[in-house]
């Protein structure tokens, strides 16, 4: 008899609790399910099930061996399903949390043009600075810059890297000087983010030694990334933020970057997902996506 059947048989048995209810449930008949448990009973040498007229009660090895059983019919279902994923489209809603900025300049533009090749799926795309907990919040993905918790039941794939640059106005350089080194950023004003009711430290790499951690100082703080960037342009001071937001800006000439021959730090981007036995289509085909086109726009 096929094992993976007759382990099939077995579970089903214990979930319904008779052999009648696995037979109507299966269509087979009442003796054939009795079949299929004794195959592996004979198979294994190790009585699975105790049975009388009235009841049925797993051994204490046929407890260890339902459990066993449970996890390896998941992953013959999850195989088949990779199968079936490739003659398929995606489909359904795609639930995706991100930060605001990052994602409505690099991550919406992606997943807008995956939505467009594939007209069966649909999107449902939060932007919110926020950490939202993908089970409680019912998210699909969700795209993370920066340090990841470690938190269990959680899968990550790094997807792109942010550089982090200084810039400044050509106005605040003309009245307060251009910095030539890292030891000279404490002496400007800075304009810094608050996330969170936290200032992060701005970080320099320094090759195989950690990185320099400079915490700057200055009157204005906020939480908002353009926000940051406009303050800069009018003058207010220094920001430490990701090249891919100020690029025009540079290119305009309305900020310029600073310590050029310093090495950036790359801010790592994360996607996360709950972890299961099988990731749907459209969760892969969007985590794909994001990896094959995000370091070209984050670069």
């Amino acid at each position: 008899m096929d094992r993976l059947t007759s382990m099939a048989v077995f579970v089903k048995a214990v979930d319904l609790g008779s052999f009648a209810a696995v037979a109507d449930a299966l269509d087979l008949s009442g003796p054939m399910v009795g079949k299929h448990v004794r195959f592996l009973e004979e198979r294994l040498g190790v009585r699975l099930l105790n049975r009388t007229t009235r009841r049925q009660n797993l051994t204490e090895f046929g407890r260890a061996y339902y459990e066993r059983c449970r996890m390896i019919l998941a992953e013959a279902e999850a195989a088949d399903a990779l199968a079936a994923d490739q003659l398929s489209e995606p489909r359904g809603k795609l639930r995706v949390t991100m930060p605001v900025h990052f994602g409505r300049r690099c991550v919406a533009p992606i997943l807008l043009d995956l939505a467009r090749r594939y007209p069966a799926l649909e999107l449902d795309l939060s932007m919110n600075d926020r950490f939202a907990d993908l089970a409680e919040d019912e998210y699909d993905l969700a795209i993370r810059t920066g340090e990841l918790e470690d938190k269990a039941g959680l899968i990550a794939r790094r997807v792109a890297r942010q550089r982090m640059i200084v810039c400044a106005s050509p106005s605040y350089l003309d009245q307060h000087g251009t910095p030539q080194r890292l030891d000279e950023l404490g002496s400007h004003a800075a304009i810094i983010y608050r996330r969170s009711g936290r200032v992060r430290p701005w970080l320099f790499p320094q090759g195989d030694q950690p990185p320099v951690e400079i915490m700057p100082a200055g009157r204005l703080q906020l939480d908002d990334l353009d926000a940051i960037a406009d303050a800069a342009v009018i003058g207010m001071g220094l920001a430490w933020l990701p090249s891919w937001l100020v690029r025009d800006r540079i290119r305009a000439g309305t900020l310029v970057q600073l310590l050029p021959e310093q090495p950036e730090f790359p801010y790592d981007c994360h996607a996360l997902w709950l972890q299961t036995p099988h990731l749907p289509l459209k969760v892969r085909l969007a985590v794909d996506a994001l990896a094959a086109a995000l370091p070209g726009v984050t670069a």
